[in-house]
């Protein structure tokens, strides 16, 4: 049986121009290429999921403009269960503007219906939550529902991994209640605001698996710090390499995998996505990383 992930998150269409390098302030540039890309950190990970083979459920809001149903749509190709994702009458859909340059990006959300995944909506899924071996949750939905639906799996014995971005404060008793955290260098330095927070860390670190780019994933295996390194490849578009590492992450500690697996795992499948175009379209199926790891020997 494949493992059972519900993702609780934000739906976005992305708005991605690509061009040869960021503007400065004020300034107009001319850009090479526009497309629309389904996108959304929630969206992201649960495609990576799938794409890996779990049963995903997606649990979410789109308006009802003309970027919700092509959204839903997408989830449903990529073999994302939508029967949870809710249309909101008289709301945009959330939209991402990205911008591509210099093998790297810049990207700025407006939430839309993202902000209507309320604690409400998260507690009539409870039943969701319950069946699944684990859910995947960010931070681009309020974060009263983030708290809502960790209670609902503390509740329950789901398993919770929680990528902390867009980067924000949140309380110690939130952290306390996740059982696996994937913050980057920058959104753990946000995380750790208080000394209170940095003890919790430091009592605590075996929850907490950084992510550092190329380098790869920092965790701690009980003793001692290891470094996870990542996989060199040809860097297109860093677009949801990010989702891409949770996503693979997240279904192998869903499958029962180590945690130094799990990181290995979530590292190969960032980087078959960053060397591809697009978030949710670089992100790899199966046979594509079985294929990646025998051309690596």
């Amino acid at each position: 049986m494949p493992a059972k992930i519900a993702v609780i998150g934000s739906i976005n269409m992305d708005l991605v121009s690509t061009t040869d390098r960021f503007p400065n302030k004020g300034e107009t540039i001319l850009g090479t290429d526009f497309k629309n890309i389904p996108g959304g950190k929630g969206a992201n990970q649960a495609v990576a999921a799938a794409k890996l083979g779990a049963d995903v459920t997606m649990i979410g809001c789109v308006g009802d403009d003309p970027f919700g149903p092509p959204l839903i749509e997408n989830l449903k190709a990529n073999g994302v269960n939508t029967d949870n994702v809710e249309p909101v009458t008289g709301v945009p859909t959330g939209i991402a503007a990205i911008t591509v340059a210099d093998q790297d990006n810049t990207i700025i959300v407006i939430p839309g219906a993202n902000h209507h995944v309320t604690p409400e909506v998260v507690q009539s899924h409870e039943e969701v939550i319950k069946e699944s071996d684990l859910i995947l949750l960010q931070f681009e939905i309020p974060m009263e529902s983030v708290k809502q639906a960790v209670e609902l799996a503390a509740k329950h014995g789901t398993k919770v991994v929680l990528n902390p971005a867009p980067a924000q404060s949140v309380e110690l008793d939130l952290l306390e209640k996740v059982d696996f955290l994937t913050p980057n260098e920058h959104e753990l330095e946000i995380l750790l605001d208080t000394d209170e927070k940095k003890e919790f860390y430091q009592l605590n670190r075996e929850k907490f698996f950084i992510t550092q780019g190329e380098k790869g994933v920092l965790y701690y295996d009980g003793e001692k710090e290891v470094l996870v390194p990542s996989y060199k490849v040809d860097v297109v578009d860093t677009t949801g390499a990010g989702d891409t590492f949770n996503g693979g992450f997240s279904v192998a500690i869903a499958e029962g995998k180590s945690l130094k697996e799990a990181c290995y795992d979530g590292n190969i499948v960032g980087a078959i996505s960053v060397s591809k175009f697009g978030a949710q379209t670089g992100m790899p199926t199966k046979d594509e990383v079985a294929n990646f790891l025998a051309k690596r020997g």
